[in-house]
């Protein structure tokens, strides 16, 4: 077997996926993007378990799962779901004073993110969280990307 893109190229890989996070969401610049993208995942992450976050980290591309995983504190209770108003807060609360992240950055980086892992592989590890965890990670509608 080949070694994998995702491991040849890494950095081009999350480039990809950085243009893709800004572009979903409507920002001009990927170092706009950059707080919400880590936003989006941690606040995500604060909402599993040791175990289920493993689990979700294990489809994720190298640097999107080394960003998923970072100043993690795997003591840390883990929090509900709530509602979108929730995540929304929680994704402003990284880095505030220099948090652009809209209104709609779970899901524009759900959309994202969708275009650079396996979705059968994605749906299948969703599918084993709690049903929240699929509203989290459902992208924007075809007509809103």
């Amino acid at each position: 077997m080949t070694l994998p893109f995702e491991y040849q190229n890494p950095t081009l890989q999350f480039e990809r996926f950085m243009v893709d996070a800004r572009d979903s969401a409507g920002l001009p610049t990927t170092n706009m993007a950059w707080n919400m993208v880590v936003g989006v995942l941690h606040a995500f992450r604060w909402r599993l378990t040791v175990s289920q976050a493993l689990s979700f980290a294990a489809v994720l591309p190298p640097v999107v799962r080394a960003l998923f995983i970072e100043d993690w504190e795997p003591e840390r209770p883990v929090l509900p779901f709530g509602e979108p108003a929730d995540w929304l807060a929680d994704v402003r609360s990284v880095r505030s004073r220099h948090n652009f992240s809209p209104p709609d950055a779970v899901a524009s980086v759900a959309t994202a993110l969708r275009k650079h892992v396996d979705a059968e592989a994605l749906d299948r590890v969703l599918s084993q969280l709690p049903v929240e965890a699929r509203r989290y990670w459902q992208p924007k509608p075809p007509a809103m990307t």
